[in-house]
């Protein structure tokens, strides 16, 4: 069985890498008189740590960038009434269409009751107009494969940077074309024998004007309330009510230094980098999102689908799962 056509590149960077570390052990050896005792470690040594670097970046630049985790997160929320609900959460395709096709068919085998995409379906700077033909059919192709999506309560998506930059209105109708609600400051309602929802979705932060109030505005008090935004920034307003807010566009840092944390997050707010974050009674959930944005490179934070199961206090017996 031949390798994944992704690792081909990890497999012969690694196999460069150790062609290159073995021809300089064996100059080592031919030479190895010509060297004081102290000479000779210090050299071993530095083809030591020339390789642990090889093998490092073959992991961050070929190997986590095609891993695809699975995170499992539970929450219990006060602002929560109705029946629980299984959350699938996308950011950040940075669309290849046949990436995405693979995408699709893993989200759909974890059979989620809603499925939300939260932004940056596009990958680079330049709208559309200025890309060629063959690249616009593989973004606009990549988006169309969310049709594939299977969840009793449907998709539901809002905008990212990259697609505002690419072309808000074409991304929009990509996404309505394939069957997936596209929000920008404004709501649905989902109606289900366990209470209705209300999934409302923000302008994107870096190019629109993320407006609370307009999104939820006329919908109906007695929902359960989730909100979308592609960026975590906009959570330091949300209001009382919405029981969690679902975001991306950090890419959770894409490289995590260990001792260092992470030395890149495109945040005004740090703390809201990744994962599970509590605020002044309120919850948010930040994905690490699939792809990558400027350099191809992730390391200790693998690309992942959430998975949200969300409850109220009174479902779960009155224990608290979040923090």
């Amino acid at each position: 069985m031949f390798p994944h056509p992704d690792l081909w590149p990890a497999i012969i960077a690694a196999a460069a890498g150790l062609a290159l570390v073995v021809w300089a052990c064996l100059w080592l050896f031919r030479r190895w008189n010509r060297f004081s005792p102290r000479l000779r470690w210090s050299l071993f040594a530095l083809i030591g740590v020339f390789e642990i670097a090889i093998w490092l970046n073959v992991y961050a630049w070929f190997i986590e960038p095609n891993r695809l985790v699975v995170r499992e997160i539970e929450i219990v929320s006060d602002d929560w009434r109705g029946a629980p609900l299984r959350i699938a959460a996308i950011g950040d395709t940075h669309v290849d269409a046949a990436r995405v096709g693979r995408i699709v068919r893993r989200v759909n085998a974890l059979r989620p009751e809603l499925v939300v995409l939260l932004g940056d379906y596009v990958g680079g700077h330049a709208p559309e107009a200025e890309r060629s033909p063959a690249e616009n059919q593989d973004i606009l192709g990549g988006v169309a494969t969310f049709a594939a999506l299977r969840a009793r309560y449907g998709a539901v998506a809002v905008i990212g940077n990259h697609d505002v930059w690419y072309d808000r209105s074409s991304i929009a109708s990509a996404l309505q074309d394939a069957g997936v609600g596209a929000l920008w400051n404004r709501h649905l309602v989902i109606r289900r024998s366990g209470g209705a929802i209300v999934v409302a979705g923000l302008a994107d932060d870096m190019t629109g004007d993320p407006d609370f109030a307009a999104a939820l505005d006329g919908a109906p008090a007695d929902a359960d309330t989730i909100i979308l935004s592609h960026s975590p920034d906009p959570f330091e307003r949300m209001p009382d009510g919405p029981a969690l807010m679902l975001a991306a566009h950090s890419h959770c840092g894409q490289v995590t230094i260990p001792l260092l944390g992470r030395p890149i997050l495109p945040l005004r707010n740090r703390r809201y980098g990744c994962g599970l974050i509590a605020e002044d009674g309120k919850l948010m959930y930040v994905t690490a999102g699939i792809g990558a944005s400027i350099l191809p490179v992730r390391f200790l934070n693998p690309p992942e689908i959430a998975v949200i199961t969300i409850r109220g206090a009174a479902a779960a017996g009155g224990e608290r799962i979040a923090p």
